[in-house]
């Protein structure tokens, strides 16, 4: 017997040591099953991954973009969810981001949302790479017309000034004056501005071709700076669907069948885990 020991109280200790024991391990069990769901819902390819741009395109964007979309390839995610608000931005951070979504395993929706944003010039082109293209009401896009850096002018459009024509040296006037009438019009611009903006009508209508979207008005957009809402977006075949909000989006997308490089997947996005990511990098799950 040790002295100063209550030999009655060691049962009632013991029972309330293992009753705490129990209780840690119960806790254990229910976080480890929980794990389990999330893992077997990201397993059977029904994570989304959702990143949201809401500002210029810059290197630090497309950067941000790119990095994201491959480790949502290396999760193996059923889709990613590009939210968009975006008045233009660099060509070069822009066809970068979109090299990235033509050699994507995974579908991207381009979403521009919420109320009120715009996926303008580099956002269009953004759009019309995507695996799908879709707005949310009061939205618009377009405005796709070049637009060279450090406050020079817009690249030429219709109605824009031609060219001063070279003077003519002094001569026979109706020699002059045929060779006027048999000589084109001027063009607009400059030589480098014309092949600015035919390269870029050229890169829009390649894209609207690989995605079956509008190819004449993809080309309005960059010759015209045409713009048009989510309403009249969807009735030209610009984009293909209107969604008030993600839930809605997802729902519409859910059973869609969709061309992801040489292959078909059809999107399975019943009860989806969505994965946040923020600037910092890490994701979020919620429902």
């Amino acid at each position: 017997m040790i002295h100063g020991m209550n030999t009655r109280a060691w049962p009632r200790q013991q029972l309330l040591h293992m009753m705490h024991r129990a209780h840690v391990v119960s806790s254990l069990i229910v976080a480890l099953i929980v794990m389990a769901s999330s893992t077997a819902a990201l397993a059977a390819g029904q994570s989304v991954w959702l990143l949201d741009v809401d500002g210029p395109i810059g290197p630090a964007t497309a950067d941000y973009f790119i990095s994201n979309l491959h480790a949502a390839e290396r999760a193996d995610a059923e889709l990613f969810v590009l939210q968009l608000d975006t008045p233009g931005g660099l060509d070069r951070s822009m066809r970068d981001m979109i090299k990235a979504i033509l050699s994507s395993t995974v579908p991207v929706a381009t979403y521009v949302a919420p109320n009120g944003s715009r996926a303008a010039s580099a956002g269009t082109y953004l759009m019309y790479a995507s695996h799908i293209a879709a707005m949310a009401p009061a939205t618009n896009i377009g405005s796709s017309t070049p637009v060279s850096m450090g406050g020079e002018s817009p690249l030429p459009m219709p109605g824009s000034k031609p060219e001063p024509e070279p003077e003519k040296e002094p001569g026979d006037k109706a020699a002059n004056d045929k060779a006027s009438d048999e000589s084109p019009a001027p063009l607009p611009g400059t030589p480098m501005e014309r092949k600015v903006l035919n390269d870029a009508v050229a890169y829009i209508r390649s894209l609207a071709e690989l995605r079956g979207r509008n190819k004449e008005w993809a080309e309005k957009t960059v010759r015209d700076a045409a713009n048009l809402p989510a309403s009249e977006a969807l009735a030209k075949q610009v984009i293909d669907l209107v969604a008030p909000n993600l839930d809605d989006l997802l729902a519409k997308l859910n059973g869609r069948t969709i061309k992801v490089r040489d292959s078909t997947v059809t999107l399975d996005l019943n009860d989806p885990v969505i994965h946040q990511v923020t600037l910092a990098g890490d994701t979020s799950c919620s429902r």
